[in-house]
């Protein structure tokens, strides 16, 4: 039986079981099956299109989202469906349960998801274990490691978090990702506001280069973003990541809003919605984002991809590289490969 006419029966399985429980087992069975070789049953290869961006040259333009994989222990799968670069976490410095069960909600007649996960993980130090233990960053695959906040860190004392996860991630990650944009962690999104990113953004641009000298390397840092942003904020924060100097900004984080799916079963659930319903809000971010920061940073464009065509939209709205995380979850491995050419594609076109 091809990937593209398993996975749909895949899905039926995993869809009648709780959202959380479901994605646990999913991961694990995929690490089954790439220990066992036969990954090829999800996945079909995915053709090259090699991409620079950040220093960096990615095999093809398709990354996972941050999210899925957030202690990095599934990493070799993962990459064996073919995506162009990883990217792990979001992780804190010190291990944390995250909010109350249940926190994630499928809502499939939008391909949407809502999740109040509160950012649960078992630590920076956990991860890099696994990080060690994996084959893909050995082999020269592109790993992101998603960085962010404890929830009982005081915010006045944020950035201390984000610095102790950076220095210790640095030397395992091909970039690493500031993610003040999560919406379930009480006032995380601060952060993102004038005063509050300029003084973090500052903090961590000096870490950086003390790193660098230190490890006789540079790795990239990217910032991600909320799409609940106004015009003004849009411009606010790609001044801000001109005037640091910072590498990439990934556009967009979930988004609070419930357009297109309030009268849905689930649809009202507390946290971050994610998935085609975000796709047009995220993109529309991108767009504004990348006409103000006129070029001078790269984006890597996230939000609502379900189909090969958006991930095109966003490439031609901005972006250098495209994430998916909720739309491979209803996709599965096939829309890698779809995306990839979609992408591939418009950057040629857009290089003509």
């Amino acid at each position: 039986m091809p990937p593209t006419m398993l996975y749909p029966l895949i899905r039926k399985f995993f869809f009648a079981l709780d959202a959380e429980k479901a994605h646990g087992i999913g991961l694990t069975g995929m690490s089954f099956l790439e220990s066992a070789g036969m990954l090829g049953l999800l996945a079909k290869p995915v053709t090259a299109c090699p991409v620079e961006v950040m220093g960096l040259t990615f095999p093809n333009p398709v990354g996972l989202a941050a999210g899925l994989d957030k202690n990095g222990e599934h990493i070799d799968a993962l990459a064996g469906l073919g995506f162009g670069f990883i990217e792990i976490g979001t992780i804190t410095p010190r291990p944390q349960e995250g909010n109350p069960k249940p926190r994630l909600f499928r809502i499939p007649e939008a391909q949407g998801i809502i999740n109040r996960m509160g950012f649960n993980n078992a630590g920076v130090d956990q991860l890099l274990f696994n990080v060690r233990a994996a084959q893909f960053p050995k082999r020269g695959g592109i790993l992101g490691i998603n960085i962010g906040k404890n929830a009982t860190t005081p915010m006045e004392k944020a950035a201390d978090d984000y610095l102790i996860c950076l220095d210790k991630v640095y030397n395992d990650a091909s970039y690493i990702t500031v993610n003040i944009s999560s919406p379930n962690t009480k006032n995380l999104r601060e952060l993102q506001k004038d005063e509050a990113l300029d003084d973090l953004l500052a903090q961590l641009k000096q870490r950086q280069q003390k790193l660098a000298d230190q490890h006789g390397k540079y790795v990239p840092m990217t910032l991600k973003i909320a799409p609940d942003l106004d015009d003004t904020q849009i411009t606010a924060i790609a001044d801000a990541l001109r005037r640091h100097r910072f590498d990439g900004v990934i556009a967009t984080n979930t988004t609070l809003s419930r357009d297109g799916v309030e009268n849905l079963p689930n649809g009202n659930e507390t946290g971050g919605l994610s998935g085609a319903p975000v796709f047009l809000r995220s993109t529309d971010v991108l767009r504004k984002l990348s006409g103000a920061l006129a070029g001078e940073v790269p984006i890597i464009g996230v939000g609502g991809i379900t189909r090969g065509e958006q991930a095109a939209t966003k490439i031609e709205a901005g972006a250098s590289l495209v994430q998916v995380y909720s739309g491979f979850i209803y996709g599965g491995p096939a829309l890698i490969g779809e995306m990839a050419d979609a992408a591939a594609a418009a950057i040629r076109r857009k290089s003509a």
